[in-house]
C-alpha cells in the first residue's frame, strides 16, 4: 500500500469484512404533493432523496492518477474511480472485476485475462490495450512512478524501468480488445491479488496523451470504476458521483460521496458529533488521541488490526545517522509500550521488526523494547567513531496530524531523558512532506506501511534499492538485495520464509528504519450505512456501501 498520511502502505490473509457503516445525508423529507387534499385522503410517502455519504479525507490527495499514486489518500479516490482486473472484496477473497475470467499456465508464469464489456466514464470502451498501455506507462522511466517496482513481477518490467530492455520486451500484451496476456519473471502465486492494486489499474490512453494534467481536475478525469469525479476544489473538498457507465452500476447504491478536507482531528470529530459527517477516523483520517479513552468507554469506537507498521526513517547519508550504532541507539532507547499505553491507546503492538505479526518472519522481533543499557553503549561507541563528544540537535519531521505530533513529542521527550539528545520537531503538509522525503531533505522522518498484497516481500522490497521509489533512507546492502532476489526463485514456502527472515535480520542490524508499532485502525460511525468494506490492509472500498433512508 502504500504510504498513508497516517500510516504510510504485504497484506495478511485479507481480514476484510463488510462493516456496518455510516449514516445518511440528512435530506429533508418532501412535503405531500397536495396540501389541500380532501379530509381522509392518504398522504403520499415522502420521496427518498439521493443517497449521499459524507466523509473527511483529512488532506489533499497528491494525485488521482493510478500510474503515479503512492499513498493511501490518493488510493482511496483511485479505488473508487478505477477498477483493476481483480478486486479485493469483503469476503477476504480476490474476485474478477474488469476481467470476467482468467487462466494460468501450468508453469504459473503466464496469465491470460478476458476483459469484460465495460466503458470508461466518458463512454469509451475499456479494452485490453488500456491495461497494456497503463502498465508500460507506469514502468516507463519518463513517468517516474515510485511504484513502478510493483510491476517488476512482469517479465522484463524491471529491465525496462532501469533502461536495459525495450518497451516491447515487457511481458504484457493485448492479443485483441478482450484478451490480455501477461508473462511473469517467476511464478507468483499472489499475482491475482496484485492486479487489484492501483498501479495495475488501466488508464485511457487517449485521455492521458491529450492532457498531461488530466488527473488533476474533475472535468478531465476519466476512470472505469463505480464512481467518477464530480467536483475537486483543491485542499477544500472533493465529490464523487455514481458512474452510470460502470458495468456493474446496478449494484452501486450510493449516489454521491462528499469528502471534506479537514486536517484537525478534533474538528473532524466535532463535525461527526454535529451530524455534518457520517464517519470520523480511520481509514481516511484519524481520531484525536485525547478523545479515544472516552470513545472506548462509551462503546462508540470500532477498532480492527491491520497489516501495517509505523516507523521512522533515518537519512543514512546525513550525520549523525550515517553511523549505524547511533541509529540503533535511537531505536533501542524508545519505550514503545509506554507510547501505546499513554498516547496511542488503541490496542497497537510494539514493533521490533519491520514485518507485521500477521505475516511475521520472527515473531519475537529482533531487539528488546526500551533496551537503555545497550542504547547508551551504542551511542557512546558511535559518537567515538564519529569523533564527537556531543550530538548536535537533530530534526524529526512528520506530516501535519495531531496524532503524529503527539507521537513525535513523546519520542522527543524519551530521547532527551534517555540519551540526552535535543530534538527539533518539524511538521509539513502531506504533499510537501513526501516530496522532501524523496529528495532526502530530512534527518529522521515518520512514515508507515500498509501491505499491498499477501506476502512479507512487500515490506522488505521497499529497501532493496538505494534509489527505490519508496526507500528514502539512501540505504542499500548487497547481501540484502541478493537474499530478496533469491527468495523470488525459491519455490519451497518454508525455505523462502527462511531466506526472507535472513533479509529482515540484515534490515534490523543496519537499522535504516526504526519500527515503532504495528497498526490498528479506529473510527466512529453512524449505523445507517452498510457495505463499507475495510480489508485487512486498511484499504477501503465504497462500491457496495448503502445508506438506509
Amino acid at each position: 500500500m502504500k504510504k498513508n498520511v497516517f500510516v504510510a502502505m504485504s497484506s495478511i490473509l485479507v481480514l476484510g469484512a463488510a462493516l456496518a457503516g455510516c449514516g445518511g445525508a440528512g435530506n429533508e423529507a418532501a412535503k405531500p404533493a397536495d396540501n389541500n387534499a380532501s379530509q381522509g385522503a392518504t398522504a403520499e410517502k415522502p420521496a427518498a432523496g439521493p443517497k449521499v455519504l459524507r466523509l473527511n479525507l483529512h488532506s489533499e490527495p497528491p494525485t488521482a492518477d493510478p500510474g503515479i499514486a503512492e499513498d493511501s489518500t490518493s488510493g482511496t479516490i483511485i479505488r473508487a474511480t478505477f477498477e483493476g482486473l481483480t478486486r479485493n472484496a469483503g469476503d477476504g477473497k480476490v474476485h474478477e472485476a474488469a476481467a470476467e475470467s482468467y487462466t494460468v499456465s501450468e508453469d504459473g508464469k503466464t496469465y491470460t485475462f478476458k476483459i469484460r464489456d465495460a466503458k470508461w466514464s466518458n463512454g469509451d470502451a475499456v479494452t485490453a490495450k488500456d491495461f497494456e498501455y497503463a502498465w508500460k506507462r507506469a514502468l516507463d522511466p519518463k513517468t517516474a512512478s515510485n511504484y513502478a517496482y510493483q510491476l517488476y513481477y512482469v517479465k522484463n518490467g524491471e529491465a525496462f524501468n532501469k533502461g536495459t530492455a525495450k518497451v516491447e520486451d515487457v511481458g504484457v500484451k493485448a492479443l485483441d480488445d478482450k484478451t490480455l496476456e501477461v508473462v511473469l519473471e517467476n511464478p507468483t502465486p499472489f499475482f491475482p491479488e496484485l492486479t487489484a492494486f492501483y498501479t495495475y489499474f488501466p488508464v485511457n490512453q487517449k485521455v492521458v496523451e491529450a492532457n498531461d494534467k488530466w488527473a488533476a481536475d474533475a472535468k478531465t478525469h476519466v476512470g472505469n470504476g463505480p464512481f467518477k469525479l464530480d467536483l475537486w476544489e483543491h485542499k477544500n473538498k472533493l465529490n464523487l458521483v455514481k458512474n452510470d457507465n460502470y458495468w456493474d452500476k446496478d449494484n452501486v447504491k450510493l449516489d454521491k460521496i462528499e469528502f471534506s478536507m479537514v486536517e484537525d482531528e478534533n474538528t473532524e470529530l466535532s463535525m461527526f458529533d454535529n451530524g455534518e459527517l457520517d464517519w470520523a477516523g480511520a481509514p481516511t483520517s484519524a481520531l484525536p488521541t485525547d478523545a479515544i479513552p472516552a470513545l472506548k468507554d462509551a462503546g462508540k469506537m470500532k477498532t480492527q488490526p491491520i497489516a501495517g507498521t509505523y516507523w521512522y526513517k533515518f537519512n543514512t547519508e546525513k550525520a549523525p545517522f550515517n553511523n549505524v550504532k547511533i541509529r540503533k541507539a535511537f531505536a533501542y532507547s524508545i519505550d514503545r509500550q509506554a507510547l501505546i499505553d499513554n498516547v496511542l491507546q488503541a490496542g497497537q503492538l510494539p514493533a521490533t521488526g519491520a514485518v507485521p505479526p500477521s505475516m511475521a518472519l520472527n515473531k519475537d522481533g529482533y531487539y528488546k523494547d526500551k533496551d537503555l543499557e545497550t542504547a547508551k553503549k551504542l551511542l557512546e561507541e558511535g559518537m567515538k567513531e564519529e569523533g564527537i563528544t556531543k550530538l548536535p540537535t537533530v530534526t524529526l519531521s512528520y506530516n501535519t496530524s495531531e496524532g503524529h505530533k503527539k507521537i513525535a513529542e513523546a519520542i522527543q521527550d524519551q530521547w532527551k531523558k534517555q540519551l540526552g539528545v535535543d530534538v527539533k520537531l518539524e511538521n509539513k503538509e502531506w504533499k510537501v512532506y513526501i516530496e522532501d522525503l524523496h529528495q532526502g531533505s530530512f534527518q529522521i522522518g515518520r512514515m508507515g506501511w500498509l501491505g499491498d498484497f499477501n506476502d512479507p516481500i512487500n515490506f522488505l522490497e521497499l529497501y532493496k534499492d538505494k534509489k527505490g521509489g519508496n526507500n528514502d533512507t539512501n540505504w542499500e546492502n548487497p547481501k540484502y538485495k541478493e537474499l530478496l532476489n533469491q527468495s523470488a526463485l525459491e519455490q519451497d514456502p518454508e525455505k523462502r520464509k527462511a531466506i526472507l527472515a535472513q533479509a529482515e535480520q540484515i534490515l534490523m542490524d543496519d537499522m535504516p528504519i526504526m519500527p515503532i508499532y504495528f497498526y490498528t485502525q479506529s473510527w466512529v460511525q453512524n449505523d445507517k450505512v452498510t457495505g463499507v468494506v475495510i480489508d485487512g490492509l486498511g484499504q477501503v472500498d465504497y462500491k457496495n456501501a448503502d445508506i438506509a433512508q
